[in-house]
C-alpha cells in the first residue's frame, strides 16, 4: 500500500482529564528535576572527588548518564504535551525514529550497565588480590564501551527492521515512540520484527538475568565462607544496593512485558513504561547515593548548615 500522508504522526501521548493535567505537570516536572539533578551531581562529585575515583564508582557513572539520557527521552515530551488534547498532540515520523531508538537503547544499557557493574564486583570480593590487575583503566574503557556498543548494534538492528515497512497509519498508540508502535503502523507482515524482537528479548534479559545471578551467588558463598565477617558484611551491603538497583530495573522492564499480553489493561501497560523511564532513574541515584560515604557526607553537611543558619 501505498504510504498516506503520514510524515506528522498523531502521538497519544499521557492520558489525563484537563482537571488533572496540572498536578500531573508538576509531579512530573519535579520528578524529572530530581532525575537530572541526582544523577548529573552524583557523575560530578564521583568526577572531581579523588577518592571515588575507583572502578566501583566510575562504572557507575555510565548508569546516572544513562538514567539521565533515559528521562529525558520521554519526560520532557510528555510534559510539553500535557496540556494539549489528544487530537492536536503530534510528532514527525523521523522524530518518532530517534525517540523510539533513544527509549530503547536507554533500556537496553541499563541490563548491559549492570552487568559490567556485577563483574566488578565479583572480582573485587571473590578475587581481591588480582583486582588492581584486572580493573585497569583499559578495563574500565572497555567494559564501558561494551555496554553502550551492544545496545547500540542490538537496538540499531530492531528499529531498522521497523523504518523498512511502508506506512498506512498514522497514529501511535502509546505515550511515547517505542518499536512496536512504529511496525503497528504498517499494513505489511511484522513477521521478522516479532522473531528479531522475542530474540533481542531472550538475549538481552536472558544474558542480564543469568550473569547478574550466577555472580551474585558466587558472591554469597564466598562471603559466608569467609572467617572475617566484617569484612563479608560490608561486601554484602556493596552487593545488595547493586542488586536493589537491578531488581527494580528488572521489575519495571518485565511488568510491560507481562501486560503486553493482556490487550484489556492496555492502559496500564502505558502507564508501566512511562514508569520505567521514570522510577528506576530516581530510586538508582538514591541507592547508590546514599551509599557512598562523601555524598551521605555532604547532604549531612548541607542539613547542618542549614540548621545552624543564623535567625535574621
Amino acid at each position: 500500500m501505498n504510504n498516506v500522508s503520514v510524515d506528522l504522526l498523531q502521538l497519544e501521548g499521557l492520558k489525563v482529564s484537563p482537571a488533572a493535567s496540572l498536578p500531573a505537570f508538576v509531579l512530573l516536572l519535579l520528578i524529572y528535576v530530581f532525575i537530572m539533578v541526582s544523577n548529573l551531581g552524583l557523575v560530578l562529585l564521583i568526577s572531581t572527588e579523588r577518592s571515588l575515583h575507583q572502578p566501583m564508582y566510575l562504572l557507575f557513572c555510565n548508569m546516572s548518564i544513562n538514567d539521565a539520557f533515559g528521562a529525558s527521552v520521554v519526560v520532557p515530551r510528555l510534559l510539553s504535551d500535557v496540556f494539549l488534547p489528544g487530537s492536536d498532540r503530534y510528532i514527525s515520523y523521523v522524530d518518532c525514529v530517534v525517540q523510539a531508538f533513544c527509549a530503547h537503547f536507554h533500556a537496553s544499557t541499563a541490563h548491559t550497565v549492570l552487568m559490567i557493574m556485577a563483574f566488578d564486583r565479583y572480582v573485587a570480593i571473590c578475587d581481591p588480590l588480582r583486582y588492581a590487575a584486572i580493573m585497569t583503566n583499559t578495563m574500565l574503557v572497555s567494559l564501558s564501551v561494551s555496554a553502550w556498543t551492544v545496545p547500540l548494534l542490538l537496538v540499531g538492528v530492531l528499529l531498522g527492521l521497523s523504518v523498512r515497512l511502508s506506512r498506512c497509519r498514522r497514529i501511535i498508540f502509546n505515550p511515547f515512540c517505542d518499536n512496536a508502535s512504529l511496525f503497528k503502523l504498517s499494513c505489511e507482515s511484522v513477521l521478522i520484527n516479532h522473531i528479531y524482537g522475542l530474540g533481542y528479548t531472550v538475549v538481552l534479559l536472558g544474558s542480564s538475568l543469568g550473569s547478574v545471578t550466577l555472580t551474585y551467588l558466587r558472591i554469597a558463598m564466598v562471603c559466608l565462607s569467609s572467617r572475617n565477617q566484617a569484612l563479608s558484611r560490608r561486601a554484602l551491603q556493596t552487593c545488595a544496593s547493586h542488586l536493589a538497583v537491578y531488581i527494580i530495573m528488572f521489575v519495571s522492564g518485565s511488568i510491560i512485558i507481562v501486560l503486553h499480553r493482556f490487550p484489556h489493561l492496555s492502559d496500564h501497560r502505558k502507564l508501566a513504561s512511562i514508569m520505567l523511564h521514570v522510577v528506576p532513574p530516581a530510586m538508582n541515584a538514591v541507592i547508590y547515593g546514599l551509599q557512598i560515604k562523601a555524598v551521605r557526607e555532604k547532604i549531612s553537611l548541607l542539613f547542618t548548615k542549614r540548621n545552624h543558619r543564623p535567625l535574621s
